[in-house]
């Protein structure tokens, strides 16, 4: 194969010349050993390659050279036959066998080079499947994303400023009944608590679908959030650590960060049973490292074999911002789940600058 793939890098002109280069030797070698040593089987080679890598009509005319050179070699070198027509009919049946092979080949390489075609036009129609499912996939998660984003805002700008009146036109009447020695006052000023109590709810949901907000530090305060909620909610113990100042202007890519995180930190309690969770962001050397390492029980004896949904979920977050993901055990134990980008992000197409959220 690596001969075959070496000859047909060369140009036709050196294989014409090396073919009949290649006919004269074995024409001189068969005159010198005289008529009794067959050689017609050696013009054979140059005849094939003759018709493979030139054309059916060069090994045509490869082969009535050859059958010509085989006879007139024997003759030259004192052959004596009974009569004439043997040297003659010799010479046809060589060359109908010539003519047979020169045609088997000449068929072959066409068959061979169609199917090369076909391999390439389907390989050229599954590369742009491929890309058209990579696009679609990643334009239903920034349309999923943006859904996610205008959701929180709805949440917080409309829901939680609903409740922030409320919960003042309830203080407002709380006092007038204050004012008024009413014991209802209690009960309103149990109401005005409960007001609260669901502003506060709202507002943490919509942190919670629209985390990162649009200033310079806003993915550095998600986490800040995140960590401590985690560590609030669960008796799991989670800790960020941000030891140089990160500055991701681009809110799609600080939102594929942020759900990253999120997922593994989801997976190490809930897969990993772990008690410890550290969440880094650093930049070094050019590079834009997040990082989310637990002490629970490791990665699945089947990890290996095949990643599961949310794996190949953060996998392809990463590759939607340039970056590279990866996860492995720990060598502490656990887990460690990496992600990383280049310090110059570009921009998402569709990142559109949206009101933070309080």
């Amino acid at each position: 194969m690596d001969v075959l793939k070496k000859f047909e890098r060369r140009s036709k002109s050196f294989i014409v010349a090396a073919c009949l280069a290649f006919i004269g030797l074995i024409g001189a070698t068969d005159f010198i050993t005289g008529s009794e040593i067959f050689f017609s089987v050696f013009y054979l080679l140059a005849v094939g390659a003759g018709a493979w890598f030139v054309g059916r009509g060069f090994g045509f005319f490869l082969a009535i050279l050859s059958a010509a050179a085989w006879i007139l070699g024997d003759l030259a070198a004192g052959a004596r036959y009974s009569s004439s027509f043997i040297p003659i009919w010799n010479s046809a049946i060589l060359l109908a066998f010539y003519f047979i092979v020169v045609w088997l080949l000449a068929t072959l390489r066409g068959l061979h080079a169609d199917l090369e075609k076909r391999v390439r036009e389907r390989t050229i129609d599954l590369t742009r499947e491929m890309a058209e499912r990579e696009r679609l996939e990643k334009e239903i998660l920034e349309v999923s994303e943006r859904e996610q984003r205008r959701i929180g805002r709805d949440l917080h700008d409309s829901l939680c400023q609903h409740f922030t009146g409320t919960a003042l036109a309830c203080r407002v009447l709380e006092e007038k009944l204050a004012a008024k020695s009413l014991p209802e006052s209690a009960q309103m000023a149990n109401i005005v608590n409960l007001v609260e109590d669901g502003i506060g709810m709202a507002r943490s949901l919509a942190r919670g679908i629209s985390p990162v907000e649009m200033e310079a530090e806003g993915l550095v305060a998600a986490f800040q959030i995140f960590a401590a909620n985690i560590t609030k909610l669960s008796k799991v113990r989670c800790v960020f650590e941000n030891n140089s100042p990160i500055s991701i202007p681009d809110a799609a890519t600080a939102t594929h960060l942020y759900r990253i995180a999120q997922e593994a930190v989801t997976n190490a309690m809930r897969h990993g049973k772990a008690s410890r969770i550290d969440i880094s962001l650093s930049s070094r050397n050019g590079q834009i490292n997040l990082t989310i390492e637990d002490d629970g029980v490791g990665l699945p004896e089947s990890w290996e074999t095949g990643p599961g949904l949310g794996t190949r979920i953060m996998a392809h977050r990463a590759a939607m911002i340039g970056g590279t993901f990866s996860i492995e055990p720990n060598p502490t134990g656990g887990t460690l789940v990496t992600c990383s980008l280049p310090t110059v992000v570009t921009p998402q197409p569709s990142a559109r600058p949206e009101p933070a959220l309080a």
